[in-house]
C-alpha cells in the first residue's frame, strides 16, 4: 500500500552532498507516485552535528541517507540511529570497505576529496559548455572569460583541437579568418597571450577539402579546394599572424591532435595560463591517439 502523506529523506555528507542526491534520486526513478522532501546536511564532520541531525529525523520519521569518509563518523551515526529507529542507508562505507579489501590497504578517510572530484567534473562540462557555444565564430560574446582563443583559415582542424582541449577543462573559444574579411574586433579585447593561430601546408589543405566535398556529393567545389584559392587563403592567414607576433602559430600538418594539444599545454603553462581545474593526473601524452581525419578538420 502506497503511502499518501510527504516522505522526508535527509542527505548527510562530509562533502557536498551532490553525488548522495543524484544516486538517491536515480533510485527514486522505481518508486513512482511517492511524495518526497529532501533535506540535505553538508559538510558534516563532527559527532554534535550528527546528533542534532538524528534528533531532527526522529521527529520527522525521515530516512537518512548519507556519504561520510570517517569510518568513526559512519559508526556513531549508525548507533545514534539504531537508538533512535531511524532507518539509514550507507551509500559510501560498503564501497570503501570492498575497495581496501581489494587493494590491500585502508583508504586516507578524508573528508571532502569526493567534493573536489565533482568541482573538477563540473569544471569540465562548463568548458565543454563553453567551447561548444563559441566554436567557429558561432558567439563573440565573453571571450573574455576564454582560457584560449584559437584563430585559422577553414579546415585547420579549429573544432576538434577544441573539443579535445575542452574534454581536459580548457574553455576553447575558435574563430575563423576569413580571407576578404577583417579579424573580429573583439578578438583585440582579450589577453592577447591567450589567442594562437593555427596553420596547414597548402597542398594538404587543398586535398583535405576535396575529400571532404565528395563526402558532401559536391565534386566540383569551385573556389573552396582550388589551389591558387587556398594559397591566397593561407597567405591572407600568415599575413595576419606576422601583425600579431604575440600570436604563437601552429602547423597542424600531419599532425595527431594530442601532439598539437600537447604543445600548446606546454606553452600555455610556461606562460602560467593553465586552468586551474585540468586534469594534471591525465596529462595528454597518456591519452590515446586520435588522428584529425579530413572530415574532422575545421
Amino acid at each position: 500500500m502506497e503511502k499518501t502523506s510527504k516522505q522526508r529523506i535527509i542527505i548527510v555528507s562530509d562533502g557536498t552532498g551532490e553525488t548522495a542526491v543524484q544516486m538517491t534520486k536515480a533510485a527514486m526513478v522505481q518508486f513512482q507516485n511517492q511524495n518526497v522532501n529532501f533535506t540535505r546536511y553538508k559538510n558534516v564532520r563532527n559527532e554534535a552535528q550528527i546528533v542534532a541531525i538524528c534528533e531532527d529525523a526522529a521527529i520527522h520519521l525521515s530516512l537518512l541517507v548519507y556519504t561520510i569518509v570517517s569510518p568513526a563518523l559512519r559508526a556513531f551515526l549508525v548507533n545514534q540511529a539504531r537508538e533512535k529507529s531511524i532507518p539509514c542507508v550507507d551509500l559510501l562505507g560498503p564501497i570503501l570497505v570492498g575497495l581496501a579489501s581489494y587493494f590491500g590497504y585502508e583508504p586516507k578517510s578524508i573528508a571532502g576529496l569526493l567534493h573536489d572530484v565533482n568541482e573538477s567534473y563540473f569544471q569540465r562540462i562548463a568548458a565543454m559548455e563553453y567551447t561548444i557555444a563559441h566554436d567557429d565564430g558561432r558567439d563573440l560574446t565573453g571571450l573574455d572569460k576564454a582560457d584560449l582563443v584559437i584563430v585559422g583559415i577553414s579546415r585547420t582542424s579549429k573544432t576538434p583541437l577544441s573539443m579535445y582541449l575542452s574534454h581536459q577543462g580548457w574553455r576553447v573559444a575558435n574563430i575563423p579568418l576569413i580571407h576578404g574579411f577583417e579579424v573580429p574586433k573583439e578578438i583585440l579585447a582579450v589577453d592577447q597571450r591567450r589567442i594562437i593561430g593555427l596553420t596547414i601546408d597548402a597542398q594538404d589543405l587543398a586535398m583535405i577539402r576535396r575529400a571532404r566535398l565528395e563526402r558532401l556529393g559536391q565534386s566540383h567545389g569551385g573556389e573552396y579546394a582550388d589551389p591558387e584559392k587556398v594559397n591566397q587563403e593561407i597567405e591572407y592567414a600568415n599575413g595576419i599572424f606576422r601583425k600579431n607576433r604575440r600570436w604563437p602559430v601552429f602547423n597542424v600538418t600531419g599532425k595527431a591532435l594530442e601532439e598539437t594539444a600537447s604543445e600548446i599545454i606546454k606553452l600555455m603553462a610556461s606562460r602560467r595560463l593553465t586552468p586551474p581545474h585540468t586534469l594534471e593526473t591525465f596529462p595528454v601524452s597518456q591519452l590515446p591517439t586520435v588522428k584529425a581525419s579530413q572530415d574532422q578538420n575545421r
